[in-house]
């Protein structure tokens, strides 16, 4: 049987269990085999994602092998296989990459850890945390601590494989546990991410004494504040006062600061309350509340015209002939692609106008030959074996499609503008006036 053969037959079977396990239910069912069901899932499931393992290590030599051959340099060789994985998987390149050195760290210097997992002793999750927490050893001291975790990660839960791991990495190289520390610190940063109800979570990876200090801080001003009769939460009280803390003004001066609503125009002059709007950089968020920013803005407020397309929602554009994509088609570009890059699956936010066809070969700043990539995905899409090309033109639905190293193809449409359309979008921009930063000396 030929090597092609012997993989459609594997397709063929995986196929055949999706199926199976599709239809499975508890009817007919006691609770005792109930229970005995889910374990025996659980087992598949952990044998499954070691043999994906296995399958992903083989694809990553494989690409390097044949990375190497068309003259990639080194240092990009299979640099790639966690966007393939990505597509494969139906996740976003960050978890593709994240799969890939999974694999790598198990077939490679994690053999006792691998066969725990092939053998459904543990999940692919406490796999992860033995290869995240092992990652700065060398491959002899990963190897012996692979051993010595053997057989005993079966009785463990997440934490205790999480604390087993990093107390046997600091035995075998103390060096490179400070190493992983220091690491970890340099790293320092505060994020914000969309959360429903027009709220956001802002979260910060302080240095751990300054996170103490903080937290202290911040509750030692909630107790002064319940003392004195405040009726608001602990919680309500230590939220208001970090955002008060924040954005107090320091300096003299006023600069501007843009918040961007997308709207329709009844939702901005008449009495349309039941749409929500769309806030830049966040998501959808309730008409009233954003009516709200309109009414309380303390700067100017510039209202620009996007039209859109009656048949699919789609935004209606402009073309360019320049060479690079000028300032306004990228913000005519990112306003038609949205907040996330274009690739399926990908969560990462787009910092990329990238041309579809490159320029290299012919490609054009136009907005039908230009979409809204993250970095990851811009940089994989110029390796060997991968092919975009746009299948839409305008003004139909953006649509690109996707071919692979291996010839599997995806498609990426660009998404319908986040608001109910009548006649022509409205986008309003709020310039909030913001404290200036004062220069010292």
């Amino acid at each position: 049987m030929t090597r092609g053969a012997v993989g459609a037959a594997w397709c063929a079977l995986a196929a055949f269990w999706v199926d199976v396990l599709g239809g499975v239910d508890g009817e007919g069912l006691d609770e005792r085999s109930l229970v005995d069901q889910l374990e025996a899932m659980e087992r598949l499931t952990s044998a499954a994602a070691a043999a994906k393992a296995r399958l992903t290590a083989d694809l990553h030599a494989r690409r390097v092998e044949r990375d190497d051959e068309a003259g990639v340099p080194r240092e990009r060789l299979g640099r790639a296989v966690g966007n393939e994985v990505a597509l494969a998987r139906h996740e976003s390149p960050y978890d593709g990459r994240q799969h890939t050195a999974l694999a790598l760290a198990l077939v490679h210097d994690l053999p006792h850890t691998l066969a725990a997992l092939a053998r459904g002793d543990i999940n692919e999750y406490r796999a992860q945390i033995v290869a995240r927490e092992s990652v700065d050893l060398g491959r002899h001291d990963r190897g012996l601590l692979d051993t010595a975790l053997g057989s005993r990660l079966a009785t463990m839960g997440n934490r205790e494989v999480m604390i087993t791991v990093r107390r046997l990495v600091a035995d075998l190289d103390a060096a490179a546990a400070e190493r992983r520390a220091r690491r970890a610190r340099a790293r320092r940063r505060v994020t914000a991410r969309a959360l429903p109800d027009a709220m956001a979570r802002v979260s910060a990876e302080l240095r751990a004494e300054d996170a103490v200090v903080v937290m202290d801080s911040l509750h030692e001003y909630a107790g002064m504040r319940l003392a004195m009769g405040d009726d608001r939460t602990r919680d309500q009280i230590v939220a208001d006062e970090l955002v008060d803390r924040l954005c107090r003004p320091a300096v003299t001066g006023v600069r501007g600061a843009e918040v961007q609503l997308v709207m329709n125009a009844d939702m901005l002059v008449r009495d349309d309350d039941t749409t929500p709007a769309h806030l830049v950089g966040h998501g959808p968020v309730p008409a009233g509340i954003a009516k709200q920013f309109l009414a309380d803005a303390e700067g100017k407020v510039l209202i620009r015209r996007l039209f859109a397309n009656p048949d699919d929602n789609s935004l209606v554009a402009m073309d360019s002939k320049g060479i690079l994509f000028p300032r306004a088609l990228r913000r005519l570009l990112f306003a038609r692609d949205g907040e996330t890059c274009r690739t399926p699956w990908c969560d990462a936010p787009i910092r990329h106008a990238d041309h579809v066809t490159p320029r290299a070969r012919g490609g054009r700043s136009t907005l039908d030959d230009g979409q809204g990539v993250c970095e990851a995905c811009n940089y994989a899409k110029e390796l060997p074996g991968w092919r975009h090309r746009t299948q839409s033109e305008w003004p139909r639905r953006h649509t690109v499609q996707i071919k692979t190293p291996t010839g599997h193809t995806h498609q990426s449409q660009a998404p319908p503008l986040p608001v109910k359309p009548n006649k022509q979008f409205l986008t309003c921009e709020i310039y909030r006036p913001m404290p200036e930063l004062a220069i010292a000396g």
